[in-house]
C-alpha cells in the first residue's frame, strides 16, 4: 500500500504531497505532486502495473534527456559506423539548433514534438534529407530505449514525408567537358582524376577516398574494395581511361589514391561544378552516371551489380536511367 505524506517547505507551508512505494521485487518507488489526489492516482497506476507484472521503472527516462541521448550515440554508437562521421554532423546541428527538444526527458517526449519538428524542417530541406534525420533520430532513442526502461520510441509514429529522389540528371558529353575544363583550374592534383574515375568505375564516393594503391592492380586493371558501405569487399574492373589515369597520379606517402578530405573534395567540386554552369549536377550523380553509361553498353543487372555493389537490384534500377534515343536504336 503507498503511503502518501505531506511535504512543507522551511516556513513550515504546505507545497505538496509525495506518495511512496516500497514493496518486495520491486525499486521503491516515490513522486511529489501539488495536489494529495495526483499522488494517490500516481500511486493507484504503478501499484497496479506491479500487480500486473507489467511495471516498468520510469525515472531513468525521467532523468535522461533527448540530448543525453544523443551525446551517448556520438560518443558509443555513431564511431561504430562507416557513416558515423556523417551522423555527428546530422546529430551536432539538430543539438545546436534544437535546444528546447533536447532538452525533454525521454519520459516526456512525444510524437507529436517530432512531428512539429518534421513540419518546421520541411521548410528548409528536402523530405529525403528530412526522412535521414528522423530515422536517425529514432536511432538514438533505440540506442537507449531499453537501457532507461522506455516502453516506447515515439519517433516510430511519426509520419515521414512522401520522398520524390529518383533523379533524372544525365551527363552529356559537352556538359562532361565543361566540367573537366573547370576542374583544370583546381589546385587540388587529385580532384579531377578522382572525377575521371568515378565516372569510369562508378565507384561510391567513399570507397574512392579510402581506396590505397596496395589495392590497385593496373596489369589486371582491377581495383578491391576490402570494406565498402554494405559490409562486403567487392573487386571493380577498370577502364583503360580510368587505368590512364590513375598512371599519371602522383603517389601519396600515406599510401591512399586520393589523399584528400571529405571537405577539401566537397569544396572543390562545388566550385568547379558552378563554374561549368552545371549548379544541378550533385558529386553523387557520377556514381549514378556511371552505372547509366554501363547499362547503355549492354551490361546486364547482374553484371552492373557486380561493379556497384548494389545487393538490391531495385534500388540499382534507380540508379540506371537509359536514354530513350539510345534505346530507340536498339529498336531498329
Amino acid at each position: 500500500m503507498a503511503t502518501i505524506t505531506k511535504r512543507f517547505n522551511r516556513d513550515g507551508e504546505l507545497i505538496g504531497w509525495q506518495a511512496k512505494i516500497r514493496r518486495q521485487g520491486y525499486p521503491s518507488q516515490s513522486k511529489t505532486f501539488d495536489r494529495k489526489a495526483d499522488a494517490e492516482a500516481w500511486a493507484r497506476g504503478i501499484e497496479g502495473d506491479m500487480d500486473r507484472a507489467v511495471f516498468v521503472d520510469r525515472r531513468p527516462a525521467e532523468q535522461m534527456t533527448l540530448g543525453d541521448a544523443i551525446r551517448h550515440y556520438l560518443d558509443s554508437v555513431a564511431p561504430t559506423h562507416k557513416g558515423g562521421n556523417i551522423e555527428a554532423v546530422r546529430l551536432g546541428r539538430f543539438q545546436r539548433e534544437e535546444p528546447s527538444l533536447c532538452a525533454y526527458a525521454l519520459a516526456n517526449l512525444q510524437t507529436h514534438h517530432i512531428e512539429d519538428y518534421r513540419d518546421r524542417r520541411l521548410e528548409s530541406i528536402a523530405p529525403g534529407s528530412l526522412c535521414r534525420e528522423i530515422n536517425l533520430l529514432h536511432a538514438v532513442l533505440e540506442s537507449v530505449r531499453r537501457r532507461v526502461g522506455l516502453i516506447d520510441n515515439p519517433v516510430s509514429h511519426v509520419r515521414r514525408p512522401k520522398v520524390a529522389d529518383e533523379r533524372e540528371v544525365r551527363l552529356s558529353p559537352d556538359e562532361e567537358g565543361r566540367l573537366l575544363t573547370a576542374l583544370d583550374a583546381t589546385r587540388n592534383p587529385w580532384i579531377k582524376p578522382f572525377v575521371i574515375v568515378a565516372l569510369e568505375t562508378a565507384m561510391r564516393r567513399g570507397e574512392l577516398l579510402s581506396l590505397r594503391w596496395e589495392y590497385v592492380d593496373l596489369v589486371q586493371q582491377t581495383a578491391h574494395l576490402p570494406d565498402t558501405k554494405n559490409g562486403k569487399g567487392r573487386t571493380v574492373p577498370l577502364s583503360s581511361r580510368a587505368v590512364k589515369t590513375l598512371q599519371e597520379l602522383p603517389r601519396s606517402i600515406g599510401g591512399h589514391v586520393f589523399p584528400v578530405s571529405l571537405d577539401s573534395l566537397k569544396h572543390a567540386w562545388t566550385r568547379a561544378r558552378d563554374r561549368a554552369d552545371l549548379h544541378h549536377f550533385h558529386l553523387h550523380d557520377l556514381r549514378h552516371e556511371a552505372t547509366s553509361r554501363l547499362a547503355e553498353r549492354g551490361w546486364n543487372i547482374l553484371e552492373l551489380a557486380a561493379v556497384t555493389g548494389h545487393q538490391d537490384l531495385q534500388m540499382l534500377k534507380r540508379y540506371t536511367n537509359l536514354r530513350a534515343t539510345d534505346l530507340a536504336k536498339k529498336m531498329g
